[in-house]
């Protein structure tokens, strides 16, 4: 209610990435104020519970609704964020060396729709500033993720070097990795997810991962790479291949897409990726594929215009493992996570579930 009638009305009156600052900034800043997490998290908390507990890729998530790469660049905010009773979250995308992105403007809300535009273009401050910002966290109650990228100016050749770049500076600090070759916004980016350029890439970030391993003593970190929704069924099918062949631990389905059916309000016409309510749809077909094409043995995380429990339900009983938001989170506020945890409880009882991995694929079955 609070986000509903006092917040939102003010931050839907400003420009939508000043917006966007003013969240990540304020939840940094709050950091720094004994108790104020404290508030958060009794405010918008998620209690664990045996139904909706996951445990996936050896880390183990209070329960299956996290945050989208794209909303914390720089890893500024993580303690909010874990505050505000995510089950995981995803920081970045970082590239190796920071960059300013593409010009403004360059974020775009859809209201009617439900849906934003952006054509952010990987705007972040660099590996080494989120390294610091990981290193002063204070809170390790979720796993965090985190997402990498190329600068605009490594050619698609050269690729492979700014993922393992991206590797070697935060390998320490992210619980597991994800690999972006799937964002609209940075030129030949997506051909990266292509035939021979996807596998030298993906055997190039195995390689670091398991250099970064044995170099800690420990089990290599889980990696998964984000996949584009506006694949044609060959190319998925090709692409999908490509990743299980490689040995990574998972893919994320779906990044934002190009298409714009169904859009009414005039900032369809703006390019850049749109996520929100209409990539709901697409973005479950795709989970749908890539379990039936996998046969359910590569874990996937569903990602794409969910707003509701029944919408996180769709994609978990289509194959997804966990879910992810972003622009729900834009749309309804921190309660949001709240309202879709507790209507998956009631979605898993109502069809005689015991937890949540029980109902992973059951379309399929």
């Amino acid at each position: 209610m609070l986000y509903k009638h006092m917040a939102k009305p003010l931050l839907f009156r400003m420009d939508a990435e000043k917006a966007h600052h003013l969240v990540i900034d304020g939840l940094h800043t709050a950091n720094g104020i004994p108790g104020v997490n404290g508030i958060l998290h009794a405010l918008y908390g998620v209690k664990e519970t045996p139904e909706l507990a996951t445990d996936l890729f050896g880390l183990h998530f209070p329960h299956p609704v996290g945050l989208a790469a794209g909303l914390d660049k720089n890893g500024k905010a993580t303690d909010g964020f874990t505050s505000i009773g995510l089950g995981f979250m995803e920081v970045g995308t970082v590239t190796p060396k920071g960059q300013a992105g593409n010009e403004l403007p360059r974020l775009f809300r859809l209201p009617p729709d439900e849906a934003l535009v952006n054509r952010m273009g990987f705007n972040n401050d660099g590996v080494e500033a989120m390294a610091r910002q990981l290193a002063r966290r204070k809170l390790h109650r979720i796993p965090i993720a985190v997402n990498i990228g190329k600068n605009k100016v490594t050619p698609n050749e050269l690729a492979h070097e700014d993922y393992q770049a991206c590797i070697r500076a935060l390998y320490e600090h992210g619980d597991f990795f994800v690999v972006n070759i799937s964002s609209p916004n940075t030129p030949d980016l997506r051909a990266l997810q292509h035939g021979d350029e996807l596998r030298t890439l993906l055997s190039a970030v195995k390689e670091e991962i398991g250099r970064q391993a044995s170099r800690s003593g420990k089990h290599a970190k889980p990696v998964l790479v984000k996949i584009a929704p506006d694949m044609t069924d060959e190319q998925l099918e090709l692409t999908v291949a490509a990743i299980q062949e490689s040995g990574v631990s998972g893919i994320i389905a779906t990044n934002t897409t190009i298409s714009r059916d169904g859009l009414t309000h005039a900032n369809k016409a703006e390019t850049g990726g749109l996520s929100g309510k209409p990539l709901r749809e697409r973005s479950t077909e795709v989970i749908r594929f890539v379990y039936r094409q996998t046969g359910g043995q590569l874990p996937i995380i569903g990602s794409g215009g969910i707003f509701t429990a029944a919408d996180a339900y769709d994609k978990i009983r289509a194959g997804a493992s966990l879910v992810e938001i972003y622009t729900a989170l834009i749309y309804k506020g921190p309660d949001v996570v709240r309202e879709i945890t507790g209507g998956l409880v009631q979605l898993l009882r109502k069809d005689g579930y015991r937890n949540i991995a029980e109902a992973v694929g059951a379309d399929h079955h």
